[in-house]
């Protein structure tokens, strides 16, 4: 599949922009899955924990590859804790805990590995360079990684992280009017697995939030958009996952969301809905990545964005039994 250029190349220092991808998967443990990234992008193995390593000092930056639960690892917390100033005892006490913490972690990440997947995240990538990127996806499929459609259990994701043209709040309202404007039609060109579906991981901005910004009289400052956007969306469980972004807008906002271990500041969309296709052949960040570029040009053309704006307001607007004889009329016309 041929890579899709996005509207705007670079981001506002004058830089490519870059793009950031998490890959989730079964049937391949972290050990094997790193030693697969090493292979093909060279680096330096570092094993963090038995189920957490990196490949660090590649082309692009660290690969981080570990078990997608934080049961497998050792809590950082108690192994950072300071004993310097107890007794000989209570450090050797000290230093026994840590080392049955360690080993029960281990064994948990033994006993679930296929259960829970393995997570590979990237370092950011140039947009241009996508295709590189997508040799790891190949040799996955090739090793055996299994994908969202191989059980009911798999929940698995890919996410892209698209870095920001810009920090400006015209462009991010723009970006979220477009993306909630083609939220339908990524679903049906994903084919969103019914496991994922049914979990919260990814679920889709509610009906209230999406009239509100799509309205033309809608023109909020930044710290307004960031406000109206927690009030609405009071979770890191969107398609589209802002929290990242206003993180790293608004370091001292007070919203317990923006301070989560979870939520990591970055210049960065969050975008999560797509399965983790590895049974499909061709299937790679690439294909993610020319789907999202649709959201982009929609966003960089105002005039198209507008009238489709104004277009879903006034769909939504009519009467309920209105909206269902219009539906009823696009059925029969499409059977």
């Amino acid at each position: 599949m041929t890579l899709q250029a996005p509207p705007t190349l670079t981001n506002s220092d004058g830089k490519t922009r870059r793009i950031g991808v998490e890959i989730e998967f079964a049937g391949l443990p972290p050990r094997d899955t790193a030693e697969l990234v090493r292979e093909l992008f060279g680096g330096e193995l570092n094993v963090v924990s038995p189920h957490r390593l990196l490949v660090e000092a590649t082309r692009w930056g660290e690969f981080g590859i570990e078990l997608d639960t934080q049961y497998a690892h050792p809590d950082k917390t108690l192994l950072e804790e300071h004993h310097e100033n107890d007794s000989e005892w209570a450090r050797q006490q000290h230093q026994r805990r840590i080392e049955f913490h360690q080993k029960t972690r281990e064994l948990i990440g033994d006993m679930v590995t296929g259960l829970v997947p393995t997570e590979i995240v990237c370092p950011p990538v140039p947009w241009d360079e996508l295709e590189e990127l997508d040799k790891l996806f190949d040799a996955l499929r090739d090793k055996g990684a299994k994908g969202t459609d191989a059980s009911l259990l798999y929940g698995f994701g890919l996410h892209l992280n698209p870095e920001v043209e810009r920090l400006d709040v015209n462009y991010l309202l723009a970006m979220i009017q477009a993306y909630l404007l083609l939220a339908s039609w990524l679903r049906t060109e994903i084919k969103v697995d019914i496991t994922r579906e049914v979990l919260p991981h990814a679920n889709p901005f509610p009906k209230e939030y999406a009239l509100k910004v799509l309205d033309s009289g809608y023109q909020p400052d930044l710290d307004t958009f960031i406000d109206d956007y927690l009030h609405y969306n009071p979770t890191r469980n969107r398609e589209l996952d802002l929290l990242p972004l206003f993180a790293h807008l608004r370091p001292d906002h007070p919203h317990e969301l923006l301070h989560s271990q979870l939520t990591k500041p970055r210049p960065t969309f969050h975008y999560r809905l797509p399965n983790a296709q590895l049974s499909q052949p061709g299937w790679g960040s690439v294909v993610e990545w020319n789907r999202w570029v649709e959201v982009e040009k929609l966003a960089a053309n105002s005039d198209a964005l507008r009238t489709r704006c104004d277009e879903y307001i006034a769909e939504h607007n009519q009467p309920w039994w209105r909206r269902c004889k219009t539906t009823l009329l696009g059925l029969f016309k499409s059977s």
